[in-house]
């Protein structure tokens, strides 16, 4: 579904300030595979997802998904086969817009546009079912602008959106980090459900070792812009967080030194 190959990053080449964040990476992601990513600041971990998504142009090296060669591709151009959540609440969904304004944009995303009405009556009923599903009282909120909503609601709605055509790859940056514990563990729920019922491969970024082990079918480490750790299946399932720390600092040969990571 997805596979990187040789993948190198650079920043500012040819000036005192060049900065060489991917190393080389190697990944082949299967279809339905669900990945968490977890490393220190620095490691690559955002790079990697935008270089997936086309937000950044990679160096060198080569990007695969379903075996189309999309290296040279734009991000618009890759996104009919990504969906995305940032860790802003706000980069989403378009703050001036009502929700069912902006559920319509995600759901027009990639097909013919022409001069019908903007929301039929049989489309606004799917939002409701939709949202409903939620259970966040959205679904009697479809005139309300998503600036009113809580950073939670926001975030449900974006996974609605990124989600609603069955993307080839859904990448979710760190995208529970900005929000509180009781709002984080409900997004993340809604999460998993959601990746689970619509079969999605998906690659998540988090600095929660808990989560990286409890959700998804793999895990890998990034460190210094190479991937250290690549765990999946049984030994994933069995590991603790302190089996995962003495792994890294085995792996690197350093300790980590993520407060974030740590801490969580």
């Amino acid at each position: 579904m997805l596979k990187l190959q040789e993948v190198h990053q650079k920043f500012e080449i040819g000036t005192v300030n060049e900065k060489h964040i991917l190393h080389g990476i190697n990944l082949t992601v299967n279809e339905g595979d669900f990945i968490t990513i977890i490393g220190g600041n620095g490691a690559g971990k955002s790079t990697m997802l935008n270089a997936i998504a086309g937000s950044n142009q990679i160096t060198s090296g080569k990007i695969f998904i379903d075996n189309i060669d999309l290296t040279n591709a734009k991000e618009h151009q890759r996104a009919k086969y990504i969906g995305r959540v940032f860790q802003d609440t706000r980069m989403g969904t378009a703050s001036d817009l009502s929700i069912e304004e902006n559920l319509a944009i995600a759901y027009r995303r990639g097909k013919a546009r022409g001069l019908k009405v903007g929301i039929t009556q049989s489309e606004r009923k799917m939002y409701k079912e939709l949202l409903t599903s939620l259970d966040l009282g959205l679904e009697n909120r479809l005139k309300d602008k998503t600036r009113y909503l809580s950073g939670g609601q926001r975030q449900a709605l974006t996974l609605i959106m990124a989600s609603f055509h069955h993307p080839k790859i859904l990448l979710l940056d760190e995208h529970t980090a900005a929000l509180d514990p009781k709002t984080a563990k409900n997004v993340l729920d809604l999460t998993v459900k959601i990746v689970g019922e619509n079969k999605l491969t998906a690659l998540m970024v988090t600095h929660n070792m808990k989560d990286a082990l409890k959700i998804g079918n793999r895990l890998i480490m990034l460190h210094k812009g190479n991937i250290i750790l690549d765990i999946s299946g049984e030994e994933k399932a069995k590991l603790g967080v302190s089996d995962l720390l003495k792994m890294f600092e085995k792996a690197s040969g350093e300790e980590i030194n993520n407060d974030r990571m740590l801490l969580s």
